[in-house]
């Protein structure tokens, strides 16, 4: 089986490369202003990245909304400026790399809530036909960066 280089490792200054070859970049050039042009619409994926804290309890549940949306929103959108801010970049530090954590698994959730993906969906083979196969493959590429991201973190700072 041949692996991928990696693409995110932690250097000896404690910083950490980006190792995005030019394709890469340019398909998650896109990808945050796609999201936070969708932030603020009742899509159903969006709504992955505001959960209720109160399921059961609609009155309790949107006074909670009202004290924390605004803050949750600023983060998601913060994480996305830093994306955009350093797709170029080669290093990143650990705040900025901490900034994309936050920019894929949002982008990833959206993505996968959008596709109804399941622990199920893993075991199904793709249609190569099918229009959502790009989609797919998109979600899994950015599964698949989240945890290299995720392993340079935990590889020390952070």
């Amino acid at each position: 089986m041949r692996r991928f280089a990696l693409r995110v490792k932690r250097t000896r200054r404690g910083d950490y490369e980006l190792r995005l070859p030019d394709g890469e970049r340019e398909l998650l050039r896109s990808l945050p202003g796609q999201l936070r042009q969708t932030l603020p619409t009742e899509d159903a994926g969006v709504a992955r990245l505001f959960p209720p804290a109160y399921a059961d309890d609609p009155e309790r549940d949107a006074e909670y909304r009202r004290m924390v949306h605004e803050d949750l929103m600023a983060e998601h959108l913060e994480a996305l400026q830093v994306m955009e801010e350093t797709i170029d970049a080669r290093r990143l530090s650990g705040e900025q790399l901490t900034s994309w954590l936050g920019a894929v698994n949002d982008l990833r959730l959206v993505l996968g809530t959008r596709l109804n993906v399941t622990e199920e969906t893993y075991q199904e083979e793709m249609d190569p036909a099918s229009s959502e196969t790009p989609a797919y493959a998109l979600f899994l590429f950015l599964g698949w960066l989240e945890e290299q991201i995720v392993e340079a973190l935990a590889s020390g700072g952070g």
